[in-house]
């Protein structure tokens, strides 16, 4: 395996410049542990982690962190989505509390998406902020929610809807974490991937379509390609726009829809099928709005079926209430759904130079219905 190391800049731009760097390499708990001491950047370290990936990499962490003198103490909650609420973050704030983690601490986000949302919320809040770090482990971590400070949990009413914008200090995408991954943990982050291509590179998707059998085949030159340039997207989006007044929007794309279906499923469908679901959905939208050609849709859909992601709503979600639970979704205006919708592969649409484009619910309700 490469032992290569690329770095991307992410250089938030504000009256508060947030720069910080995503590394991409191999095997990084010793440079992540060597940085800690050399960078003085805190005194004790929360390691926030997982069930399942606690227990595959905690204890190489805790050897380098030993190495090099630093303390860590290991926090784990349930792995999956349903752990990312209300309950596990007090859990996690209490247990920093009992072991008198001050000001002078820092948290490790070691794991998936789940554990870098609540990690970073905690981060966002724990005396009034502390510093984090981002390892993520899961593909779509690795691609999309480790990098632009957006931190939040769950509750009853939808995803997402408690949390804040508070950049890492850094992100470490360690390619060996992808070994460990199954399959289907793969064609989740795939959906993320993809929809880089469509929002915002051409040929990126091109790549990605020709390239389906090597992802699968763990070909790690490949999978350092896609992991790269998804990042270096990502990082140009949210440097621009790190709270959403408009060019982030195009990361939404596939979300609007997504995120109601994964949640009236009672997250059974996982993130990755439902913004898949979502996209095709979307791009339905754009088309029924003559914003996007067929020929797009017809692409769309044949890339998220070569990666064997769903297409189709499955009966196990009310349709009836999709539109209901949108407007739930923190992306609503002032009563209206926001879509962020593609022109083209590679290209999205703006109205009036804004890519939150309102769509009627009767046009919704229309294209919803008829998905098979």
């Amino acid at each position: 395996m490469s032992s290569k190391q690329y770095i991307i800049e992410v250089n938030i731009k504000g009256t508060k410049p947030k720069p910080y760097n995503i590394l991409i390499g191999n095997n990084l708990f010793e440079t992540l542990a060597l940085e800690l001491k050399n960078s003085q950047l805190a005194y004790r370290y929360a390691v926030v982690s997982d069930s399942n990936v606690s227990k595959l990499y905690f204890k190489k962490l805790q050897e380098a962190f030993d190495k090099e003198g630093l303390p860590c103490l290991l926090i784990t909650i349930p792995a999956g989505e349903r752990s990312k609420n209300r309950k596990n973050k007090e859990l996690i704030e209490d247990t920093m509390l009992e072991n008198n983690m001050a000001r002078d601490s820092a948290i490790i986000a070691l794991g998936g998406g789940v554990v870098g949302d609540i990690a970073g919320f905690i981060a966002a809040t724990y005396n009034r902020g502390i510093p984090y770090i981002q390892y993520p482990t899961s593909l779509v971590a690795c691609v999309d929610s480790s990098i632009g400070g957006k931190t939040a949990i769950d509750t009853k009413h939808g995803k997402n809807l408690i949390g804040s914008f508070y950049q890492p200090q850094k992100v470490y995408i360690d390619l060996n974490t992808l070994t460990t991954l199954k399959k289907r943990e793969i064609r989740e982050g795939l959906a993320e991937i993809i929809k880089y291509g469509i929002i915002y590179d051409a040929d990126f998707f091109d790549y990605i379509s020709d390239n389906i059998s090597e992802i699968f085949n763990y070909d790690m030159d490949v999978l350092n390609k896609i992991i790269k340039r998804s990042c270096e997207i990502k990082g140009f989006v949210v440097q621009n726009d790190e709270k959403e007044s408009n060019l982030r929007k195009i990361l939404n794309f596939g979300h609007t829809v997504g995120h109601a279906v994964e949640q009236l499923s009672g997250y059974l469908i996982s993130h990755g099928s439902a913004i898949s679901i979502g996209m095709v959905i979307e791009a339905q939208i754009a088309a029924k709005s003559n914003i996007l050609n067929t020929e797009s849709v017809k692409m769309i859909n044949e890339i998220l079926s070569s990666a064997g992601l769903p297409t189709e709503l499955k009966s196990n979600v009310d349709r009836s209430k999709i539109i209901e639970t949108m407007k739930l979704d923190k992306k609503t205006r002032k009563g209206n759904i926001e879509f962020a919708l593609p022109k083209k592969i590679g290209e999205m649409y703006k109205d009036n130079e804004s890519y939150g484009i309102k769509i009627e619910e009767n046009l919704i309700k229309e294209v919803i219905d008829l998905s098979k």
